[in-house]
């Protein structure tokens, strides 16, 4: 009799435990430490969160590998990681959070900067390519594989043959900065979605916005 009820205890914990997972979530803007990094292109990943960071009134607080916060929607707990391992070796801070907190990956949105994209689009993936970025490239190589959720927000391409890397370590201009507080609004909103709704209802609501 012990053995039964131990054995229903030990599958009640394994199914809580999995429930409890299910509801933790791992957030990752993609970006680069230093000041001299703080308002460049390339540091969107950052700069959402950072606004994600006012609109729930969390704040983020150095760990290990990174820059770290949580907040709570409804029950779900979400994990916030700005990695502090530089942009190609962000693969490195995710694996070791989403394995210390574990987070499923397909509880995990990476958060990148995309010149391929019109400043400020929004497209949320749960697959695909590198697209020729760092980031992602390390990403991919960590953890073997290309599907894993992605937000990607355009910065435009308006850069000259040779430039790009000026471009996306470039700062923002004017008229990027005023359009920026509107763009941030949703991605709170799409964050908030992914969390909530899942991935794909909030690629057919948000993708392309």
């Amino acid at each position: 009799m012990f053995h039964i009820l131990k054995s229903l205890f030990n599958l009640n914990r394994t199914w809580l435990d999995e429930k409890d997972t299910m509801k933790k979530f791992l957030i990752v803007g993609l970006g680069n430490i230093g000041q001299e990094y703080a308002e460049t292109r390339h540091n969107i990943g950052f700069k959402v969160l950072d606004s994600l960071a006012q609109q729930e009134d969390f704040t983020f607080e150095t760990a290990k590998l990174g820059d770290l916060a949580t907040f709570k929607v409804k029950g779900r707990s979400i994990l916030c990681l700005k990695p502090s391992t530089y942009m190609n070796r962000s693969g490195k801070a995710l694996k070791y959070w989403m394995d210390k907190e574990n987070i499923p990956l397909e509880n995990v949105l990476v958060i990148t900067d995309d010149i391929n994209l019109p400043f400020g689009t929004l497209r949320l993936k749960a697959k695909g390519s590198d697209g020729g970025h760092n980031g992602l490239k390390d990403i991919q190589q960590v953890l073997q594989t290309t599907k894993y959720n992605r937000l990607r927000f355009g910065v435009g391409a308006d850069f000259g043959k040779g430039r790009q890397i000026d471009y996306v370590l470039g700062e923002w201009n004017e008229e990027e900065k005023d359009a920026l507080p509107e763009r941030f609004k949703k991605t709170d909103e799409l964050v908030r979605s992914f969390v909530l709704a899942g991935v794909n209802r909030t690629m057919n609501q948000f993708n392309g916005s």
